[in-house]
């Protein structure tokens, strides 16, 4: 019987619909590499999307720390009290009334450093409508993603960078130059970032709830509140992909010299004449 009440499936169901709808979006991308995605807010706040993003915020390592609403995921409970979350939260988006809070700073010490990194935690709800909006842009800047780039991605891990390197090494390249872009969370302008999404989604429902979430603030140990005027906060679900596709530009730029040469022939006779030819492999360390 069809009570006409709202219904939230269960993860199972809901990430079966979302597979299906991540596998159309990244076909059409891949299919037409011109393709301007117009409409796609109605995914972020469609309730299937939002119970996977749900249970992908339940099952983070960082499920158990607190936002500056200081509710803890990890502790809400299934049913009712989730559904109850997620039901205000559709609501807010689909209305576009969904104003994020600003996210809690806490600095974690860095591997075999004296120096701190900085983390933004967002809010439970928060954290669900980034996920849900990862969900829906993932799949699309998937297919415009370059093989050197394996930070943050479906499938592949910093040892696939390093396994990538080795098997280079064996091909006539002899050095391996490292580099980091220091504090580039912190660092990264925002006008930077929407220009490379709009290239392919255009969707201005999407757009200002991507500028929402870059400018929704910091708010310190101390209870102070101060402008997210750059960045894209470390914590953030949506803040991995966003650097990615910022990033494109980047891996683009490279492939790009390397595609120049053409053939192995030519990149080869080029190295004779005093010339370097070189790859770019991207990843990211987490530190």
């Amino acid at each position: 019987m069809n009570t006409g009440e709202p219904h939230w499936a269960d993860l199972d169901e809901a990430s079966v619909r979302v597979r299906a709808m991540q596998t159309k979006l990244h076909h059409w991308a891949v299919s037409d590499p011109d393709r301007l995605f117009e409409d796609v807010f109605n995914l972020v706040y469609d309730r299937d999307f939002l119970t996977n993003a749900w249970g992908r915020v339940k099952s983070n390592k960082g499920a158990r720390t607190a936002g500056v609403d200081r509710r803890i995921p990890a502790l809400v409970g299934a049913g009712a009290e989730s559904e109850e979350l997620l039901e205000e939260v559709r609501e807010l988006v689909k209305s576009q009334a969904f104003v994020p809070l600003p996210v809690r700073e806490r600095l974690i010490p860095k591997p075999n450093s004296t120096k701190l990194r900085r983390l933004g935690i967002p809010t439970a709800g928060d954290r669900v409508v980034q996920a849900s909006l990862a969900l829906v842009l993932e799949p699309i800047f998937e297919a415009d993603f370059k093989p050197v780039s394996y930070g943050f991605r479906p499938k592949r891990r910093a040892q696939d960078a390093i396994a990538e390197i080795h098997a280079l090494g064996t091909h006539n390249y002899h050095w391996v130059f490292e580099a980091d872009i220091e504090a580039f969370f912190d660092e990264l302008k925002h006008a930077a970032i929407i220009a490379e999404v709009r290239k392919r989604v255009t969707d201005k429902r999407v757009l200002t709830l991507i500028s929402k979430f870059l400018k929704s603030g910091i708010m310190s140990a101390e209870g102070r509140v101060r402008e997210s005027a750059t960045g894209t906060p470390q914590g953030g679900n949506i803040s991995p992909l966003l650097a990615n596709i910022a990033l494109t530009v980047l891996d683009k730029h490279f492939c790009d010299k390397w595609d120049a040469h053409g053939t192995s022939q030519r990149r080869e006779a080029y190295r004779k004449r005093g010339g370097a030819t070189y790859r770019i492999i991207r990843y990211a360390d987490l530190c």
